[in-house]
């Protein structure tokens, strides 16, 4: 019979542990709560168009949400409210007869305003009593106008005036970006903007901004631009164009004078070349003669200088060359032949 001192269970996991790790296992797999959040569609509105304040992750065991103008919470900006039991909607004194509330907590907003723009709050409260609370925006615009492009003067002289361009507008909540021959214009250091955009400053001009000039106002929802003011830049064409910069100038300026050096270094090269080559040729037929006329007046010489002889080989070669006729005499001379050795060392 077993000892009653030994416990039944050893060997095995208490039961608290697979409790303990059967709650642990069952939080980890519970879905995370989505938040509840509020999309404008569209983003921006234009003036007179429908917008919807979209909602998203609206609790499920709603009891009812309510709709409020601005960013807190008071019964004058009650907009309306839907009850899911009931599944009414209760209209507020904000309501303008023109907003719609959805089962799904979305509000329709029909033709907005510039009015309607800014913020608008949602509470919705669970059937447990808790409530949750989101702000949402809502953007309205109006279709910009067409601008007025306005100029100091029209024609004006290189290196001594200056230009102005005034874009003129009505708009309010706009950008404004200025164009040059229909492109973006480019930033440079003669110009400047005013603190809203709307006045260019060119001083001087140069004859490279000659050309048309435009100002386009936008807002998220639409853009203008105005009618092309061609600008007439008057300038002294025998004066050089100043578009290249003075780095520009510099490397101009050193690349020819080191190519002009480059071009001096080979001439010269080539003169020395051609020069020692001659002076070498000039030599050598000096040389030729003599070492012949050695050879020749010393045949008689001993064994020994006639084995140093024997290592030098001779090649004969017969130039012609006709000389010109005297007047007076009855035939021509024949050619004079002279021989030129030439020393050729052995192997």
């Amino acid at each position: 019979m077993e000892s009653p001192s030994v416990p039944a269970h050893r060997g095995c996991v208490p039961w608290q542990g697979l409790l303990l790790a059967a709650s642990i296992l069952t939080l980890w797999s519970l879905p995370t709560t989505a938040q509840l959040t509020i999309e404008s569609v569209p983003p921006n509105a234009a003036e007179g168009k429908d917008v919807l304040l979209r909602v998203h992750n609206l609790p499920g065991n709603l009891m009812v949400c309510i709709w409020y103008k601005g960013e807190k919470i008071d019964s004058n900006l009650r907009i309306a409210s839907y009850t899911a039991h009931t599944q009414a909607v209760t209209l507020g004194p904000a309501y303008s007869q023109r907003e719609t509330m959805y089962p799904n907590g979305s509000l329709l907003f029909q033709k907005v305003t510039l009015q309607d723009t800014g913020y608008y709050t949602l509470v919705a409260l669970d059937k447990d009593a808790e409530s949750i609370q989101v702000t949402g925006q809502l953007r309205v615009y109006q279709p910009v106008g067409k601008p007025a492009l306005q100029a100091s003067n029209a024609t004006v002289t290189e290196h001594k005036d200056a230009l102005v361009l005034t874009c003129l507008t009505n708009d309010r909540g706009i950008s404004i970006r200025w164009l040059f021959k229909n492109q973006i214009l480019p930033h440079k250091h003669r110009m400047k903007l005013s603190q809203d955009n709307n006045i260019l400053t060119i001083d001087p001009v140069r004859r490279e901004d000659t050309g048309s000039f435009q100002c386009e106002v936008f807002n998220p929802i639409s853009s203008s631009k105005s009618d092309p003011l061609k600008l007439d830049v008057q300038y002294d064409p025998t004066l050089p164009s100043p578009g290249l910069s003075v780095g520009a100038m510099a490397g101009i300026v050193v690349g020819v004078l080191a190519g002009v050096a480059l071009v001096a270094a080979l001439a010269y090269f080539l003169y020395v070349r051609k020069t020692g080559g001659a002076s070498d040729q000039r030599d050598l037929t000096e040389h030729n003669p003599s070492a012949s006329n050695n050879s020749h007046g010393h045949s008689d010489s001993s064994p020994n200088k006639l084995s140093a002889i024997h290592e030098v080989t001779y090649s004969l070669l017969n130039f012609s060359g006709q000389e010109s006729k005297k007047p007076t005499s009855a035939s021509p001379s024949p050619p004079a032949t002279e021989p030129v050795y030439a020393e050729i060392k052995k192997k």
